[in-house]
């Protein structure tokens, strides 16, 4: 039986509320030298859905644990067929204002690093460089046994060749990439080994339940060391590792500063934490500073 991970935390009632002052991010992108850790909040305007807060996905979805997908080919199946038909819709989404926003601030030289926990690649594909991606890629396949990386568009090929006929309707996409689907849905869906040796394939995140390498964390530690503030968008910090990052900055005395909706685990270490959409708060932030930001739609 599967066991949901421990997702939850209980907000502190003691802490201030919220506030729409956008001054602390204006005054921290001045300086440059900003390290963004951003969460799934910031993909929500791309049309993903993000885990927690109203609608999150987690109320519906328990998202897949290392200790099960390579505890079992019935679980893999199961992952892997929701995780199909999910590709067909996450690999189509694009950056939205908040992404472009990030990406303008990094070519005029105010940040010095972006970290994210999401797997869906929308930093890199609205123009910013060296991002880390702390918990991976959904775009890269690994095998588990030779350690050969391939493209998920070419699995997505050799699924659609081993599965013709499948083409169910989901519930819903998660932040994972994973859609919702029935076990009657997933059914006889055909998953494919490795074609270098014929192992098992895993989507090149860090699922629920597995470590993140330690030669990333490293890499994220020096950036927090070495910023002048840190700006959190769209993590509600309910996992370590985010939060941990939050902390090692507090502890150092780098002011942090939150732009989420809801409350958050880190807000005790924060400066501020400002409620408003991120995509609206990021363009206004860089309409401010003389930033432009770039416009998918201009001729």
């Amino acid at each position: 039986m599967r066991m949901r991970p421990t997702l939850s935390w209980t907000p502190d009632t003691g802490l201030p509320p919220g506030t729409t002052d956008l001054g602390p991010v204006a005054d921290a992108l001045s300086t440059g030298g900003v390290v963004v850790l951003s969460g799934a909040g910031l993909s929500t305007e791309s049309g993903i859905p993000d885990y927690r807060g109203e609608g999150g996905s987690l109320s519906r979805h328990t998202p897949m644990t290392y200790q099960d997908f390579t505890g079992g080919a019935q679980a893999r199946r199961r992952y892997w067929a929701r995780s199909h038909l999910g590709w067909r819709t996450f690999g189509r989404a694009r950056p939205n204002a908040g992404h472009r926003a990030v990406a303008a601030f990094g070519r005029h030289g105010l940040l010095s690093g972006v970290i994210t926990q999401n797997v869906d690649g929308l930093h890199q594909a609205a123009g910013s460089e060296d991002v880390v991606e702390l918990h991976g890629g959904l775009d890269r396949v690994v095998c588990l046994s030779c350690g050969d990386v391939s493209p998920r568009r070419e699995l997505a090929r050799r699924l659609e060749e081993a599965n013709p006929n499948f083409a169910p309707v989901a519930a819903g996409i998660n932040p994972d990439g994973d859609a919702d689907l029935t076990d009657a849905q997933v059914a006889g869906f055909h998953v494919v080994p490795c074609t270098v040796c014929g192992g098992i394939l895993k989507p090149d995140v860090v699922f629920f339940g597995e470590t993140v390498p330690a030669q990333r964390v490293a890499r994220c530690r020096a950036l927090v060391a070495g910023a002048t503030s840190l700006l959190v968008l769209g993590s509600s910090l309910t996992v370590m590792s985010g939060l941990r990052f939050v902390r090692q900055a507090a502890q150092a005395g780098t002011p942090v500063v939150i732009i989420n909706r809801d409350p958050t685990r880190g807000d005790q270490h924060a400066v501020t934490r400002i409620t408003l959409p991120l995509g609206t708060a990021l363009t206004t932030v860089a309409e401010d500073l003389g930033i432009p930001v770039d416009d998918p739609t201009a001729a």
